[in-house]
């Protein structure tokens, strides 16, 4: 494959991934357009509002002009000036990573992978820039440059991480072409690794394995309460869909825009589980230590939301903290390998504290994107507060993380038990059995059937035929002479391998003609 069919190929699956996020929210509103509306309005309007919500997805700000009988009408505080929404439904952003990460899989599989790479990445900065120009109205308008912007960052993050994991996977292979290989930037990065002491090797890649694991737990355990929250709250959710009298379409539409704010919602439950909680609206909040809410959005799903006072709200708490202690413990377990000297307590300590900066720097990130304003007035805040999250999950886990490492030095851990690999039986096996056994308890090889045939009254290179009950004895001049018997091999591999040696060899001799008892006259032996 060469250059520019790679470039081309790039490009069109960055087209077909601006095709599916926008898709995502256009479907649902052409077939609005087409059954509610008779197909009476513009069908560009329903386009620009599918724009928008890709945008907003992808982190895009909307600036909303309102006119001041819409801002009445809907009785929105302060929605006489414009306002910006700024929540992003994370899930249009999950998708264009995922998807980033397949094309650079593709891209990392050819030898011309940096071209795949920046062909796909440009590639999809034109087209969303293309979709951001053609969003403009004046009622709502996307920030140009973060249109222009922030898509094609979040593509290219999918797209470097796939491109890295396809040529981790791929490097090394027979084969392997130089696409494979270390690129001249992980190179640099691996040489400037290699070149730190030992030590700091070992508490960085600690660090990085601690603060990643504790972070994925934390947003797995989060991930499980808001499934359960939803199968619990579910009656209450049904109601407020029954409220919105929204139609079938209308309520597949609604159903869409809150899948799509699942990531937050997760992300919402992990700032809980570390404490600051979230806010839904000014003067509101979702915390351990209670639920205080005002108006909220007319979305259905945040019938989930904990209501009261919560007695054992607090044990929310722990979850950090026992996530960070058993990460630290696993890591300090792995730090124990064969020809590496075990870590003193200086660089067991730095390595805890790092994964609590790390975890609480992760989660400050997803918390500050998850949240943002859908509305003027009491809804400029929605979300939880990230420096907040950020802090506390520093602290929370960090010190946990520091006890594991301390305590993961005297614990051991359950060890995988690993099934051993049977030996593979080969002719190496078997000699060596053959040569140790003692005479007469040796395994026997499998017995020619060249051998049978002759005690039969055939010989090895003849099948048995019916002999007369009374043969007569041949002169010895006109006697054939006795056939030399072929040496037998060596009993080596397996019963199997032995017969499937002797049927050919058996098959050979049968195809070679006659036996010098018949003459030579080449006729086919009997049928077997």
């Amino acid at each position: 494959m060469n250059r520019i069919t790679t470039a081309l190929l790039a490009a069109l699956e960055a087209l077909l991934v601006v095709a599916i996020g926008i898709g995502i929210a256009l479907v649902p509103l052409t077939v609005l357009w087409a059954a509610h509306f008779g197909l009476a309005v513009e069908w560009f309007v329903f386009w620009r509002a599918a724009v928008d919500v890709w945008l907003i997805g992808n982190g895009v700000d909307l600036l909303v002009h309102l006119s001041p009988e819409v801002a009445v009408a809907f009785a929105f505080t302060g929605a006489e000036e414009p306002f910006l929404l700024t929540l992003a439904p994370l899930g249009f952003a999950l998708t264009a990573v995922l998807l980033g990460v397949r094309t650079g899989r593709r891209a990392a599989e050819t030898p011309h992978r940096w071209v795949g790479v920046g062909a796909s990445v440009l590639s999809y900065a034109l087209f969303a820039s293309l979709v951001t120009v053609s969003a403009q109205t004046t009622i709502v308008s996307p920030v140009l440059w973060q249109g222009f912007v922030l898509p094609p960052l979040i593509y290219a993050a999918g797209v470097l991480l796939g491109s890295e994991l396809g040529a981790r996977e791929g490097r090394g292979l027979p084969g392997s072409t130089g696409a494979r290989q270390l690129d001249p930037v992980a190179r640099t990065i691996r040489e400037r690794y290699l070149d730190l002491p030992q030590t700091a090797r070992t508490v960085v890649l600690a660090v990085l394995r601690g603060g990643t694991a504790t972070t994925a737990g934390i947003m797995g355990v989060s991930a499980i309460t808001v499934a359960v929250l939803i199968g619990l709250n579910y009656t209450t959710i049904i109601g407020l869909y029954e409220a919105v009298q929204a139609g079938v379409l209308g309520g597949a539409t609604l159903t869409v825009m809150q899948l799509a704010l699942i990531p937050n919602f997760v992300t919402w439950a992990a700032a809980w589980f570390v404490g600051p909680g979230i806010a839904v609206g000014v003067g509101s909040s979702v915390s351990p230590a209670g639920t205080v809410l005002g108006p909220i959005p007319g979305l259905p799903i945040l019938g989930a939301l904990p209501q009261g006072a919560l007695e054992w709200g607090f044990l929310g708490l722990l979850v950090p903290i026992l996530i960070g202690f058993i990460a630290a413990v696993v890591v300090r377990q792995r730090m124990r390998r064969p020809g590496i000297p075990d870590p003193g307590r200086l660089a067991q300590v730095l390595a805890g504290l790092g994964i609590g900066l790390l975890a609480g720097l992760l989660l400050g990130l997803l918390a500050w994107w998850s949240g943002g304003a859908i509305g003027p007035g009491r809804l400029v805040e929605v979300g939880p507060n990230p420096l907040l999250v950020g802090a506390l999950t520093a602290a929370e886990v960090g010190v946990a993380a520091v006890l594991g490492m301390l305590v993961g030095g005297h614990v051991v851990l359950p060890q995988r038990r690993v099934r051993p690999a049977r030996r593979p039986r080969t002719a190496a096996r078997s000699k060596p059995v053959a040569a140790s056994a003692a005479p007469g308890t040796a395994r026997m090889p499998w017995p020619r059937l060249g051998t049978r045939r002759a005690q039969s009254g055939g010989t090895p290179d003849q099948p048995a035929q019916k002999r007369d009950p009374k043969p007569k004895p041949a002169p010895k001049s006109q006697a054939a002479p006795k056939p030399t018997p072929a040496p037998k091999p060596a009993a080596t591999g397996t019963r199997r391998e032995r017969l499937s040696r002797f049927l050919r060899a058996e098959d050979d001799e049968d195809s070679a003609g006659g036996s010098p008892s018949d003459g030579g006259s080449g006729q086919p032996p009997a049928k077997r």
